[in-house]
Protein backbone atom coordinates (compact mmCIF):
# COMPACT_ATOMS: atom_id res chain seq x y z
CA UNK A 1 0.00 0.00 0.00
CA UNK A 2 1.43 3.47 -1.15
CA UNK A 3 0.78 6.36 1.17
CA UNK A 4 0.56 9.76 -0.37
CA UNK A 5 1.94 12.39 1.47
CA UNK A 6 -0.32 15.30 -0.66
CA UNK A 7 -3.45 13.51 -0.20
CA UNK A 8 -2.41 13.63 3.39
CA UNK A 9 -1.74 17.20 3.20
CA UNK A 10 -5.15 17.89 1.91
CA UNK A 11 -6.72 15.50 4.41
CA UNK A 12 -5.37 17.80 7.01
CA UNK A 13 -6.51 20.89 5.25
CA UNK A 14 -9.73 19.72 5.27
CA UNK A 15 -10.14 19.02 8.58
CA UNK A 16 -8.78 22.56 9.71
CA UNK A 17 -12.50 23.22 8.35
CA UNK A 18 -14.05 21.39 10.47
CA UNK A 19 -14.90 23.04 13.89
CA UNK A 20 -16.63 21.87 17.17
CA UNK A 21 -15.13 19.67 19.66
CA UNK A 22 -14.91 16.50 17.31
CA UNK A 23 -11.91 17.83 15.70
CA UNK A 24 -11.31 15.23 12.94
CA UNK A 25 -7.66 16.67 12.20
CA UNK A 26 -6.61 14.48 15.24
CA UNK A 27 -7.73 10.66 14.37
CA UNK A 28 -6.03 11.72 11.01
CA UNK A 29 -2.97 12.50 12.35
CA UNK A 30 -3.10 9.72 14.62
CA UNK A 31 -3.67 7.35 11.73
CA UNK A 32 -1.33 8.60 9.15
CA UNK A 33 1.49 8.72 12.04
CA UNK A 34 0.80 4.63 12.51
CA UNK A 35 0.22 4.29 8.79
CA UNK A 36 3.50 6.05 8.05
CA UNK A 37 5.59 4.69 11.26
CA UNK A 38 9.12 3.10 10.19
CA UNK A 39 12.01 1.54 12.27
CA UNK A 40 13.50 5.04 13.10
CA UNK A 41 10.02 6.55 14.18
CA UNK A 42 10.41 7.89 17.55
CA UNK A 43 8.14 5.79 20.61
CA UNK A 44 6.44 8.59 21.46
CA UNK A 45 4.98 9.47 18.33
CA UNK A 46 3.73 5.78 17.67
CA UNK A 47 2.82 5.43 21.03
CA UNK A 48 0.32 8.99 20.72
CA UNK A 49 -0.70 7.54 17.46
CA UNK A 50 -2.04 4.59 18.92
CA UNK A 51 -3.43 5.76 21.95
CA UNK A 52 -5.20 7.99 20.14
CA UNK A 53 -6.99 5.43 17.68
CA UNK A 54 -7.98 3.34 20.78
CA UNK A 55 -9.47 6.34 22.25
CA UNK A 56 -11.44 7.22 19.53
CA UNK A 57 -12.02 3.57 18.37
CA UNK A 58 -12.95 1.71 21.46
CA UNK A 59 -13.46 4.56 23.68
CA UNK A 60 -15.92 7.08 21.34
CA UNK A 61 -13.22 10.03 22.21
CA UNK A 62 -13.72 13.01 20.35
CA UNK A 63 -10.47 14.68 18.85
CA UNK A 64 -10.50 17.28 21.32
CA UNK A 65 -10.44 15.01 24.35
CA UNK A 66 -7.66 12.71 22.54
CA UNK A 67 -5.56 15.86 22.25
CA UNK A 68 -6.44 16.34 26.26
CA UNK A 69 -4.82 12.61 26.58
CA UNK A 70 -2.04 13.04 24.45
CA UNK A 71 -1.39 16.75 26.49
CA UNK A 72 -1.01 15.18 29.82
CA UNK A 73 0.75 12.05 28.75
CA UNK A 74 2.81 14.21 27.13
CA UNK A 75 3.56 15.92 30.90
CA UNK A 76 5.64 12.89 31.78
CA UNK A 77 9.51 12.41 31.10
CA UNK A 78 9.19 8.68 30.65
CA UNK A 79 10.78 6.01 28.28
CA UNK A 80 8.18 4.85 25.70
CA UNK A 81 7.49 2.00 24.54
CA UNK A 82 8.44 0.05 21.22
CA UNK A 83 5.84 -0.89 19.14
CA UNK A 84 5.88 -3.97 16.66
CA UNK A 85 5.43 -2.51 12.66
CA UNK A 86 2.74 -4.56 10.97
CA UNK A 87 3.23 -5.49 7.25
CA UNK A 88 -0.41 -3.98 6.64
CA UNK A 89 -1.22 -1.01 8.49
CA UNK A 90 -4.91 -0.20 7.53
CA UNK A 91 -6.36 -0.58 4.59
CA UNK A 92 -8.04 3.03 4.48
CA UNK A 93 -5.95 5.59 3.39
CA UNK A 94 -6.11 9.69 2.96
CA UNK A 95 -6.61 9.18 -0.67
CA UNK A 96 -9.74 6.86 0.33
CA UNK A 97 -11.19 9.07 2.62
CA UNK A 98 -10.92 12.29 0.10
CA UNK A 99 -12.44 10.26 -2.22
CA UNK A 100 -15.74 10.12 0.00
CA UNK A 101 -17.66 13.70 -0.73
CA UNK A 102 -17.07 16.39 2.02
CA UNK A 103 -18.89 17.00 5.69
CA UNK A 104 -20.10 13.77 7.61
CA UNK A 105 -19.59 11.35 5.02
CA UNK A 106 -15.58 12.06 4.77
CA UNK A 107 -15.93 13.02 8.49
CA UNK A 108 -17.29 9.31 8.93
CA UNK A 109 -15.00 7.84 6.23
CA UNK A 110 -11.98 9.41 8.53
CA UNK A 111 -13.67 6.88 11.60
CA UNK A 112 -13.21 4.15 9.79
CA UNK A 113 -9.96 4.98 8.66
CA UNK A 114 -9.03 5.15 12.03
CA UNK A 115 -10.19 1.96 13.21
CA UNK A 116 -8.90 0.18 10.41
CA UNK A 117 -5.29 1.34 11.52
CA UNK A 118 -6.22 0.63 15.24
CA UNK A 119 -7.48 -3.20 13.97
CA UNK A 120 -4.27 -3.75 11.88
CA UNK A 121 -1.79 -3.18 14.99
CA UNK A 122 -3.93 -5.37 17.37
CA UNK A 123 -0.75 -7.18 18.49
CA UNK A 124 0.26 -4.24 20.22
CA UNK A 125 -3.08 -2.89 21.49
CA UNK A 126 -2.26 -3.88 25.34
CA UNK A 127 0.80 -1.74 25.61
CA UNK A 128 -1.12 1.53 25.42
CA UNK A 129 -4.27 0.75 27.06
CA UNK A 130 -1.72 -0.36 30.31
CA UNK A 131 -0.16 3.08 29.92
CA UNK A 132 -3.61 4.82 30.26
CA UNK A 133 -4.56 2.89 32.43
CA UNK A 134 -0.91 3.82 34.79
CA UNK A 135 -2.90 7.63 34.44
CA UNK A 136 -6.27 6.66 35.59
CA UNK A 137 -7.48 6.27 31.62
CA UNK A 138 -9.66 3.43 31.14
Amino acid sequence: MELSRPDYDALYAYTMTRGGESFVLQHVVDAFAAQSATPTTKPIGLTFALVGLYLHVERGFSGKQVQRVHMLLGREKREWPQMALPASRGAITATDVLAVPAGEQRDRAISEGGRSVWEAYRGDRSRGIQLLAQHGIT
